[in-house]
């Protein structure tokens, strides 16, 4: 099982710790009592969507013996207008730049992510379970 923390720090920012045991700090936006002094909650699965697909794509190209000199991501996300605003539509775009690249393996690679490697695309895709639960702990 994968286990990750999120902790309070101050007003709505927290601290994050993945499982691999890294840090990043979450915020959210000023309008809605945050700080907006770090990456909000929400941002944060378009940037995992990106980097995943994103680390696919490098990997598959060069494994085509494509010679990527620059390479960006940009991600499109449509939100619902009403509480949660959850994301209703992503779109994908792959910027990739080099002397020979083939536009035709540049396809396979993005479809190979998309369909096949990228697991954050496969979980936002996916029927997902979240079960809950909570601990109090009061203070003496």
């Amino acid at each position: 099982m994968v286990k990750a923390k999120v902790k309070w720090v101050e007003g709505l920012q927290f601290a994050g710790t993945s499982p691999s045991n890294h840090a990043i700090l979450i915020d959210g936006r000023k309008e809605g009592g945050g700080a907006d002094s770090a990456v909000h909650p929400k941002e944060l699965l378009l940037l995992a969507l990106g980097a995943c697909t994103g680390m696919d794509m490098i990997s598959i190209l060069r494994k085509m013996r494509q010679e990527v000199d620059d390479f960006e991501i940009r991600i499109e996300a449509e939100e619902a207008g009403e509480h949660p605003k959850a994301y209703q539509k992503i779109k994908i775009v792959y910027c990739v730049k080099g002397r020979e690249i083939e536009e035709e393996k540049v396809r396979h690679a993005a479809e190979l992510s998309q369909t096949k490697y990228c697991s954050v695309a496969a979980t936002l895709r996916s029927p997902l379970t979240i079960d809950y639960d909570f601990e109090v702990a009061k203070e003496s």
